[in-house]
């Protein structure tokens, strides 16, 4: 069976509905993507939570070592890295209180899919957060 994102409809009911977007594998490195994605997260109002253990903090954001030690709540577990640390990252989501799951383009991983569904996730895979706010809600700053 081939995979399909949420509808348009329900993934800018998504992010109408989120606060705070956890971003695993943000980088504090203005060059890259990670970065002027969550800055420009940031800039429409999200609150935004570095998860990566190779830097201190980003974004005037502390940063953590895994999605695991958040404790404040999110809604979106946004991640930028590759496919292959999906399972391992969606089998932590589920121990989180978030209910949306979202990798960037290019990343997707059908055994993590089929996990985070099992578990009432809502599921987008091989799509830029950025791209799909500026389809559904509007142009990002």
């Amino acid at each position: 069976m081939a995979y399909e994102n949420p509808s348009n409809q329900e993934i800018k009911r998504v992010l109408e509905d989120a606060k705070t977007i956890v971003i695993v594998g943000l980088s504090d490195r203005p060059e890259r993507t990670s970065y002027q994605i969550a800055l420009a997260l940031q800039q429409e109002g999200y609150k935004i939570i570095p998860v990566n253990p190779k830097i201190n903090e980003t974004l005037g954001e502390k940063a953590y070592n895994s999605i695991l030690d958040v404790k404040e709540p999110f809604e979106i577990i946004n991640v930028f890295r590759r496919s292959e640390h999906l399972p391992v990252l969606a089998k932590q989501a589920t121990k989180t209180n978030a209910k949306v799951f979202w990798a960037q383009q290019g990343i997707f991983d059908r055994d993590a899919h089929k996990h985070l569904t099992e578990h009432d996730f809502t599921v987008v895979m091989d799509m830029c957060i950025k791209v799909a706010h500026s389809l559904t809600i509007g142009k990002m700053r």
